[in-house]
């Protein structure tokens, strides 16, 4: 790894979307957060297990995403499973609604990362897995694995 690049931690990483879900395309998006939350996120404090993306009013929102409440939070402290603005840009977002609008397509936030100081959420826009896909992505996993494991 080259001297110039950081290291960007990632804080929550939603596995079950890709066992569950083909990722067709991904976007970056900054999260409009409160201080308290920044904190929890910052110690790890966040799950994606559930939560989703919506485009509501020519804006995009994180759904049900779970940041737990700040443990030195005072009274002002932020409420876990509320909505979460998605920073991201008009035409993203709207291209981002007609993705989501076709059939069978949906909004998965898949990580939260920290970059350059900020916190970040790639989303992605995902077809479901039936059954039979799910089980032959882990023989696929199991082959390799082996594969790796013997050579």
């Amino acid at each position: 790894m080259p001297a110039a690049q950081k290291f960007s931690p990632v804080f929550a990483e939603n596995r079950k979307a890709r066992h569950d879900y083909n990722v067709l395309d991904t976007v970056e998006c900054g999260v409009v957060l409160t201080g308290t939350e920044v904190k929890s996120v910052r110690h790890g404090e966040i799950s994606l297990s559930g939560a989703y993306a919506a485009v509501m009013g020519g804006e995009l929102w994180l759904m049900a995403a779970d940041i737990a409440a700040y443990k030195f939070g005072n009274r002002f402290n932020h409420e876990p499973k509320s909505r979460r603005k998605l920073l991201a840009h008009a035409r993203e977002i709207r291209d981002l609604r007609m993705k989501s609008e076709a059939k069978g397509l949906t909004l998965i936030p898949l990580r939260v990362y920290l970059k350059g100081g900020r916190v970040k959420v790639a989303v992605g826009v995902c077809r479901g897995k039936a059954a039979y896909d799910k089980r032959e992505t882990l023989k696929k996993k199991a082959i390799t694995r082996d594969l790796e494991r013997f050579a």
